[in-house]
């Protein structure tokens, strides 16, 4: 039966050896013409013709002296259809099929056909004329999807014609010079592709082309194009307190995103250090427990679709802070007064409510004990249950309203001696004062005694 009764397709014939290898024999210049030698008749459908391939099948001969057949094809070229030269060359009068797939999509060949003995050609055939097919088409029909969350999907009507084994998915992006291969979807009935990982906001074209069984690719589908989707709006009006006892609050503007699903807050020790989620929320206000005091972290927000996209967040970022604590008071006396210490200090905050006295005592060589004497609402401490040979050391811690206390205040030192007792004298009895007269002075007549030199002594 007939080539073209058993195949239905070019495949079959691709099968069939074309020409033979280098050594084959080629015609000669000053070959005899032997007019007796058979000729090539194609048979009534005596040529196939492909895009990529050209096939021929001519009558048998049985003529004992015919070794081969001379091939000539005139291949055009860009100014003329060119000349009929020889080709390649069969060696065997027993073949009645070849197979040329050096040929191209929408292009005129000619071909003739001369058999060859020993030592003669015979004549030349008639010239075969043959137009090769055109490129096969792309699908019909082609279509996208467009604002998918960082995915682009294309469809398309799958291609009627049966010998398609599969579709080259080609993508292009507004920045690319050429368009790329991304992906080959085997089987003629697929008619769709999902490509992902894109980024958000972005324009994408994608065409296609079938590829045939006997690998002939098509010409290009139709162009469409895919805008994937944007991010959600960034969050804004982001706040965080520094004034709250063991906690920040952080609050922000509600997102406007109509697909709006949840807020993440994210939290770092440093404005550029590595920001952890430690919230998934559906309300813009948050409270951050923190057990320390002045204790700060820096937080950004963002919002996320109902598709997972996430807005840019990592541009804003704000500083929270616990409450600190309260400035330390500052000791401004503390000495010994009889049998008790008197300790003085200065307000440094205005925060501070109250004070806790910390007093530590050392006797001798020994260490003694710590004892705390808390709620003072005064500036002042007395401490009368002292020791004597002992060491005291006083430090001031302030309290505020919310309990926080300050750092302790530079310590205080006061050195008991051996002996504290202060003896008092006994209490004298208070008696009647009595009224002293003086005594009478009696005056005498006074003698005036003259001197040594006024003496008579004549008479003694």
């Amino acid at each position: 039966m007939k080539l073209w009764i058993l195949s239905s397709s070019l495949t079959a014939l691709l099968l069939v050896l074309s020409a033979c290898n280098g050594l084959a024999p080629s015609p000669k210049e000053d070959t005899t013409v032997d007019a007796t030698l058979p000729k090539i008749v194609l048979t009534k459908h005596g040529k196939i013709v492909g895009m990529k391939s050209v096939a021929f099948e001519w009558k048998s001969f049985h003529d004992p002296r015919v070794e081969g057949i001379y091939v000539y094809k005139q291949t055009p070229n860009k100014k003329n259809m060119g000349e009929l030269k020889y080709f390649t060359t069969i060696e065997s009068r027993f073949k009645t099929h070849y197979v040329d797939t050096t040929v191209e999509p929408d292009t005129r060949y000619t071909y003739a056909f001369r058999t060859f003995s020993k030592d003669a050609e015979g004549v030349i055939s008639k010239s075969i004329v043959i137009n090769t097919l055109p490129v096969l088409e792309s699908v019909s029909w082609i279509d996208s999807i467009t604002g998918l969350p960082r995915v682009a999907k294309i469809i398309w009507r799958p291609h009627s014609n049966e010998k398609v084994k599969s579709y080259i998915i080609e993508r292009k992006t507004l920045e690319d010079e050429k368009w790329q291969k991304i992906a080959t979807i085997k089987g003629r009935l697929n008619a769709e592709f999902v490509d992902d990982d894109l980024k958000d906001n972005s324009v994408y074209m994608y065409r296609v082309r079938v590829l045939t069984y006997d690998n002939i690719l098509s010409t290009p589908s139709q162009i469409v194009k895919v805008v994937t989707k944007a991010l959600p709006i960034s969050i804004t009006g982001i706040k965080a307190t520094t004034t709250l006892p063991k906690e920040v609050k952080i609050t922000w503007n509600k997102s406007k995103q109509k697909d709006f699903k949840r807020y993440y807050l994210y939290r770092s020790a440093t404005i550029d250090g590595g920001y952890k989620i430690i919230a998934k929320l559906y309300n813009n206000k948050f409270v951050d427990k923190i057990d320390q005091d002045g204790k700060s972290f820096f937080y950004r927000v963002s919002a996320v679709d109902k598709d997972g996209l996430e807005s840019i967040y990592d541009k804003n970022s704000i500083q929270g802070m616990t409450l600190s604590k309260p400035n330390a008071p500052a000791i401004v006396e503390a000495k010994l007064i009889k049998n008790r210490v008197e300790l003085h200090w200065s307000k440094t905050d205005p925060r501070s409510k109250e004070y806790i006295v910390v007093r530590e005592h050392k006797k001798g060589w020994f260490t003694g004990d710590t004892e705390t004497f808390p709620k003072i609402k005064s500036t002042t401490f007395i401490d009368e249950s002292i020791e004597s040979d002992s060491t005291y050391s006083y430090s001031v811690i302030a309290v505020d309203k919310h309990g926080i206390e300050s750092e302790a205040s530079s310590a205080a030192v006061v050195v008991i001696p051996e002996s504290t007792e202060i003896v008092k004298a006994p209490k004298v009895k208070e008696e009647k004062e009595e009224r002293v007269v003086a005594p009478v002075v009696v005056k005498e007549k006074q003698k005036t005694i003259k001197s040594s030199d006024d003496l008579d002594l004549s008479g003694l």
